[in-house]
């Protein structure tokens, strides 16, 4: 009960700003969910019974995909970057609103065709949703709350994103399986979705200006004063090359991802060998084809509702007891020993569940408890690191690390023309893990240094050390 009212410490005056908060990451993480399964199972399944990708099957070229969604994230972040120069809060997500509802609409008559093109522009589209949405959502949430509210309204906003995941994942799921519902009909559901996520937006939006004034500006008000920082590209760089704090969360950001991007080709290839096998033969070899994509997406779409699940019923019940009583040290290796485990049960044993439980321990963890201990790791950073060296991280970092998976499960999954091989991409998974959690060791205990944070005992927040991680070269 009292870790429940802690978090829930929610004053009566912010109700109406957290639950609009809630809402607009739960949507964005709802259509993102919906919109997954489908980009994937239409990607893959572009690249099946004998149509490939320069002599790449279906796996083989969603790695070059997720490429090209670094080339995508690339041009994304300049266009971020030069918007939220302009526009504030609730003005820039309804600029990134409408282009995604534009997107959507001109899918509709698209997706039923079973073009290249199509395939490959709507996997692109799908990951740019997350990125844009997401990166605006956290740009207004940290625009709008005082680093000591954050403490206490974090949590059961955050929790929307992780709801969305569970509640979108499940959705697709139940009415895959109860009714025939086409992808065209999914992209009709999220454009109704995007609409009210933009008027959560601008009711979140609202609520601050009318009730935090000091904030209008978008200058806190411990910073009134002081010039505002640049956000770029360049400039972000700087200042991680700079501190060996933020280095080491680059570390554990960009290990992630590369482990991840493993893992996720591992899941899918796992996928595209065992599904097939369970779905009946059929004469009729457009109707076999049209079974086995069939399988194949509700096997992505089962998976993936069980994976968020398990995110929300980690964020409730585990997130907020492991931060407060163990501290955020354990929370951020809780991961990748979990995904060392997995890795070597899968190197072990290649079944499908096994495989698809790679989807689990990655995601499943990463959307809850590990992105909170993650974000916390910005408090103790000075406003220019948490603007300028956290968009360089998680918009350039993520997907430049991803790009190196790619490279390395590329050639492995051509080194090994069959699926036998991809087994021992779980020889490099746990390598680059070990480093990892040694990384995350090293900054749990800097974290713990900068902050004073004890187990079992509140941080006492981002006050005077708040500025001292520029001078730890």
């Amino acid at each position: 009960m009292s870790a429940m009212k802690s978090f829930l410490d929610v004053r009566r005056k912010e109700i109406p700003f957290v639950l609009s908060m809630f809402m607009y990451f739960f949507l964005v993480i709802t259509v993102f969910w919906i919109l997954k399964p489908i980009k994937k199972a239409l990607f893959v399944n572009h690249y099946t019974k004998g149509v490939t990708f320069f002599g790449l099957d279906g796996a083989q070229a969603e790695l070059l995909a997720k490429v090209g969604n670094m080339v995508v994230a690339l041009v994304a972040t300049i266009v971020f970057t030069v918007l939220s120069r302009r526009l504030h809060r609730h003005r820039l997500t309804l600029v990134f609103t409408a282009f995604s509802v534009a997107m959507l609409a001109l899918f509709i008559p698209l997706l039923g065709t079973s073009s290249g093109l199509v395939a490959w522009s709507f996997y692109l589209f799908g990951d740019l949703f997350n990125t844009l949405m997401v990166a605006t959502f956290f740009a207004f949430l940290n625009d709008s709350v005082h680093p000591d509210d954050s403490k206490r309204l974090y949590g059961p906003i955050v929790l929307g994103g992780v709801a969305g995941g569970a509640v979108g994942s499940i959705f697709v799921v139940a009415l895959t399986k109860t009714s025939d519902i086409s992808p065209s009909a999914w992209m009709v559901v999220s454009i109704v979705l995007t609409v009210v996520l933009g008027a959560m937006a601008v009711i979140g939006g609202r609520w601050v200006e009318k009730n935090k004034p000091e904030l209008a500006d978008g200058v806190d008000e411990n910073e009134k004063g002081e010039e505002k920082p640049k956000v770029g590209l360049f400039d972000g760089a700087k200042l991680v090359f700079a501190s060996r704090y933020l280095m080491a969360i680059v570390a554990i950001v960009g290990l992630y991802e590369i482990v991840s991007t493993i893992l996720d080709y591992q899941f899918t290839s796992t996928v595209l060998h065992y599904v097939p096998q369970g779905v009946p033969q059929l004469a009729d070899k457009t109707e076999m084809k049209e079974a086995v994509g069939a399988a194949i997406g509700e096997h992505f779409s089962l998976v993936y509702a069980i994976t968020n699940t398990v995110a929300l019923l980690i964020q409730i019940f585990a997130t907020t007891f492991v931060m407060k009583r163990l501290g955020v040290r354990i929370a951020l290796l809780m991961m990748p020993f979990a995904i060392l485990g997995n890795s070597v049960a899968f190197l072990a044993l290649p079944i499908l569940w096994v495989g698809s439980f790679l989807n689990t321990s990655d995601s499943g963890l990463n959307y809850s408890i590990n992105q909170s201990a993650r974000e916390s790791l910005y408090t103790p950073t000075t406003r220019e690191e948490k603007y300028a060296a956290k968009a360089f991280i998680d918009m350039f970092v993520q997907r430049f690390a991803k790009a190196v998976a790619v490279g390395v499960a590329l050639l492995m999954s051509i080194a090994f023309s069959d699926f036998a091989g991809v087994r021992w991409l779980s020889i490099i998974a746990i390598a680059l893990t070990a480093v990892w959690i040694v990384a995350a060791s090293w900054v749990g205990y800097k974290f713990k240094e900068l902050t004073g944070e004890e187990a079992g005992k509140p941080s006492k927040g981002a006050g005077p050390k708040a500025r001292t991680v520029t001078a730890d070269r």
